[in-house]
């Protein structure tokens, strides 16, 4: 487990120095909650012993994806192009923890092809259900 002594944040990034003296960083530009945040949101973070939490803004890093440099999972890629999706909703309704859910969107941890599936399988049952939302009929009258 990383031991994290210090945080901060930059006008572009948010910074980690190590008990053991490393220092890592996440740019903002690579989190569409955080690219789109104000200063103010992006100083409204949690720290876990497992990573931060941004509660407004839905996001969570894991501080091991502040050292292991990859390229984007395929979930980060979904969640990315689709801000709208709400991680923590997304995870309730798997059943899952949301810091795992996060873990496997930052590709700190790689989920099973199965439990892959179902996560896919929940957004695209979340499309499947936004589209069939109609719109109220109200009285006449009523526009």
């Amino acid at each position: 487990m990383i031991k994290v002594k210090k945080i901060w944040l930059t006008d572009n990034a948010i910074y980690i120095e190590t008990e053991d003296g490393r220092v890592g960083h996440e740019n903002f530009a690579d989190y569409a909650r955080l690219r789109n945040a104000t200063a103010i949101q992006r100083e409204q973070y949690v720290a876990s012993p497992e990573g931060l939490h941004w509660p407004e803004l839905d996001e969570d890093l894991s501080f091991e994806c502040f050292f292991d440099k990859k390229d984007k999972s395929s979930l980060c890629l979904i969640f990315d192009a689709h801000p709208e999706l709400n991680v923590s909703a997304v995870a309730r309704r798997l059943g899952m923890k949301q810091s795992l859910l996060a873990a496997y969107i930052s590709g700190a941890k790689n989920p099973s092809y199965t439990r892959m599936a179902e996560i896919v399988d929940a957004i695209r049952q979340i499309g499947l259900e936004l589209s069939d939302v109609e719109i109220p009929k109200y009285g006449s009258g009523n526009q």
